[in-house]
C-alpha cells in the first residue's frame, strides 16, 4: 500500500513538472509588463468655441535622420516588444483601427482602401538566375519587393495652435500625420523625389499609439509609449507651412538657409503671440 502511495505521488510531481515546462515560457524580462498594452491616451482638456481667442494651422516635418528623432526609424525589425513607427501604422490600418486617407490633399477627404495602402512601395523586380539544370541558361525570375521601411526618412504634421482663455494657456493639438517616403532609381540608386504616402487622422490613432512602447535611453524601466512622444512633443522638427492667402508652403517662396530663418520666425511668432496677451 504504501508503495502505491509513493508512485501515485511521483506521477503527480512528474505531471505537475512537465507542466511546468510547458506553460511556463521564458520571459524576456523580470516582469510580464500588462501596462503598456492596457494604457488609453490621455483625454484633452475641454474646449468650448468662446474660448477660443486665437488659432493658428502649421505644418512641420520630422526628419527621422535627426538624434532625437530614431525612435521613428528603428528598430527596422522588431526587437523586444519595440516595432517601428511606420509598421505600427501599417498593421493598425490593415485591421481596421486606423484609417489612411488619400495624399491627393491633408483635409482627410477620400479614404483609401487596405489594398490600396499595402501597394504603396510595391514593385516587381526581374533578375537573371542560372537555370538549376544547366548554370549555363539564365532565366528571367519575378522578384516582388515590398515596402522597406528604411525608405521613410520623414513624417509630416498638421497641427493647430490655439490659445484657451478659460485655461489661459496656448495650447496645440495634432490633427493628422503622414509618412514621407524617399524614392530611389531602382539601377542606379539616384534619388527621385519624395512621396507622401498617406494621411492618419491623428486623435483616431491615438488609442493605437498609447498601447506601443517607444524606447527610452535613459531608463529600460520606464518605456514611453507614442502617444507619450506626442503629447510630450519629445521629437525635433521644422516648420514648412503656415495658413496663407496662397497655400503655399516655405518653400515657394523661400530656399537654404532663408527657408530656415522663415520657419524659425513662424516658430517665434506662436511664442511672443502668448507672451504679448500677458503683458502688463
Amino acid at each position: 500500500m504504501k508503495a502505491i502511495k509513493i508512485t501515485v505521488v511521483a506521477l503527480v510531481l512528474l505531471v505537475t513538472g512537465l507542466k511546468a515546462q510547458i506553460l511556463d515560457r521564458p520571459t524576456n524580462g523580470l516582469l510580464k509588463k500588462e501596462h503598456v498594452p492596457n494604457r488609453a491616451p490621455v483625454p484633452y482638456a475641454q474646449l468650448r468655441e468662446a474660448d477660443l481667442m486665437y488659432e493658428k494651422w502649421v505644418w512641420r516635418t520630422i526628419d527621422v535622420r535627426e538624434k532625437i528623432n530614431h525612435n521613428f526609424y528603428y528598430p527596422l525589425e522588431p526587437l523586444n516588444n519595440r516595432v517601428n513607427l511606420l509598421k505600427i501604422v501599417l498593421d493598425a490600418v490593415q485591421e481596421g483601427s486606423i484609417t489612411a486617407y488619400s495624399s491627393i490633399d491633408d483635409e482627410f477627404t477620400i479614404p483609401m482602401t487596405k489594398e490600396e495602402v499595402a501597394g504603396i512601395g510595391r514593385r516587381v523586380d526581374t533578375l537573371q538566375i542560372p537555370d538549376l539544370y544547366d548554370p549555363a541558361i539564365l532565366r528571367d525570375t519575378i522578384i516582388p519587393q515590398e515596402l522597406e521601411p528604411k525608405d521613410v526618412l520623414e513624417w509630416q504634421l498638421k497641427e493647430i495652435w490655439f490659445f484657451d482663455k478659460q485655461r489661459s494657456v496656448m495650447d496645440v493639438r495634432i490633427v493628422g500625420m503622414c509618412p514621407v517616403r524617399y524614392v530611389y532609381d531602382k539601377a542606379s540608386g539616384e534619388f527621385k523625389g519624395k512621396q507622401q504616402m498617406f494621411w492618419i487622422y491623428f486623435p483616431e490613432a491615438r488609442k493605437t499609439f498609447a498601447k506601443n512602447e517607444v524606447f527610452n535611453r535613459f531608463n529600460d524601466s520606464e518605456r514611453r509609449t507614442w502617444d507619450d512622444i506626442f503629447w510630450k512633443r519629445i521629437f525635433g522638427s521644422y516648420i514648412f507651412k503656415e495658413t496663407n492667402p496662397f497655400d503655399r508652403r516655405i518653400a515657394d517662396y523661400k530656399i537654404g538657409m532663408d527657408a530656415l530663418i522663415e520657419a524659425d520666425r513662424i516658430k517665434g511668432d506662436l511664442m511672443n503671440i502668448e507672451h504679448d496677451l500677458w503683458d502688463f
